[in-house]
């Protein structure tokens, strides 16, 4: 499996031509949506659901669909029949890769805001994407993109959850608000981590995984 980094949240999934996108945001580049049939969103913000970008393709290619939150599918009414809701606890198939749904709560960032669903997508039980949480799955995975900066995450919690999770290999996904200071410094600590693997793709770049 091909994973390629994309602006802040966003990656590109690609294995034997199928090809799956995970939260194409405001913040992300749109070519990271090129000859992509299938995308999946972790919840509702702007900086992993760019309305704007999925109804651009969805108007390009009529087999576009959207994977999403049931409670988000409200917010984005443009999707149209390409929004396809998902819940924590199922399993299907998006652009042929088997996706598993966790986790379900958005990770409090002050007073119990903001308080609106999130999942997390674990893909073909290997690459996990935990969108604005810091939920340990059920099962073991052998990648975690872990977020490195947000309003709602302290450093100590990233270190703890790679510790948590314990996949072979770890990447930094949520971090566009990071200069190229703060992300050498995170990458510093992720040192912390133990046993993990842990490598920064730079966004466009890519890693193959097994």
């Amino acid at each position: 499996m091909r994973l390629i980094k994309y602006g802040h949240a966003c990656v590109r999934l690609e294995a034997d031509g199928r090809v799956l996108v995970i939260d194409p945001g405001t913040f992300s580049e749109a070519e990271a949506l090129d000859g992509v049939d299938e995308v999946l969103v972790t919840h509702e913000h702007p900086d992993h659901l760019d309305i704007a970008k999925l109804v651009a393709a969805s108007q390009r290619n009529s087999a576009f669909r959207v994977y999403l939150p049931s409670a988000a599918i409200d917010s984005a009414p443009e999707l149209g029949g390409a929004a396809v809701a998902v819940d924590t606890g199922q399993r299907f198939t998006a652009a042929g890769f088997a996706v598993d749904v966790v986790g379900g709560a958005h990770a409090e960032i002050y007073d119990g805001l903001p308080g609106c669903a999130n999942v997390g997508f674990v893909v073909d039980g290997t690459v996990y994407h935990p969108g604005d949480s810091l939920f340990v799955p059920p099962s073991p995975v052998a990648t975690l993109l872990v977020p490195a900066a947000a309003p709602w995450l302290k450093l100590s919690e990233a270190l703890d959850f790679v510790r948590a999770v314990r996949p072979e290999r770890a990447f930094p996904i949520h971090d566009a608000t990071l200069n190229e200071l703060g992300q050498e410094y995170f990458d510093g600590w992720l040192d912390f981590k133990g046993g993990t693997e842990y490598a920064r793709i730079p966004v466009g770049e890519s890693v193959t995984i097994r």
